[in-house]
């Protein structure tokens, strides 16, 4: 009797002479009652997913290989790939990396010199230079600027406003551009000089 089932009872199902020896043959080989097998079978297309009517091969070792040989042909895909692509596209680079560390052996390395070193008595005398000669150019700025002041006439003009006019010549207004565009460049920029 089959455990689990005992107190159920049994209906008939109309099934073909044929079919129903066959399926008879199937319960004694793999030693199960009728019921058994039947649900056993119902159970096992339920549980995957399989239609009695879908075609697996002739046999699950079938499905196997196919399987096998569907996971070497990606295999043979993907070395493919690696081959093509990758291995080329790694060269490449390792190339640049090569050239770009034989270029770095190649360069040449410049050496600054090392600086002057001053005491802090030359560096003062130095500012105080420095300091002087701004003081100088300033106060030739001053002059050049009261100078033009003193030389400014104011003319009224019969209609509108007077003006201011600046009575020197040509001569004096000449050198008080070269005074006051050689005033900046009067200081130098090294130390010592």
């Amino acid at each position: 009797m089959d455990k689990g089932y005992e107190k159920e009872k049994f209906e008939t199902i109309k099934i073909k002479s044929s079919v129903a020896k066959r399926f008879r043959n199937y319960c004694r080989i793999i030693s199960k009652s009728q019921s058994m097998t039947l649900k056993h079978m119902v159970d096992f297309f339920e549980l995957n997913g399989v239609s009695p009517e879908d075609n697996l091969g002739t046999t699950i070792s079938s499905l196997k290989r196919q399987i096998t040989q569907r996971t070497n042909a990606v295999i043979a895909i993907i070395k493919n790939i690696e081959k093509i692509h990758h291995k080329p596209t790694t060269a490449i680079l390792q190339s640049l990396f090569e050239e770009t560390a034989h270029l770095e052996k190649e360069e040449e390395v410049f050496d600054f010199q090392s600086p002057k070193l001053s005491t802090e008595n030359e560096e003062l005398d130095y500012f105080k230079k420095v300091y002087r000669q701004s003081q100088e150019s300033n106060q030739q700025r001053i002059q050049a600027a009261t100078m033009l002041f003193k030389k400014l006439v104011f003319v009224r003009n019969s209609f509108g406003t007077g003006h201011y006019r600046l009575n020197i010549s040509k001569e004096q207004m000449a050198i008080l551009k070269q005074k006051l565009t050689d005033v900046h460049h009067d200081n130098s920029t090294e130390i010592g000089s």
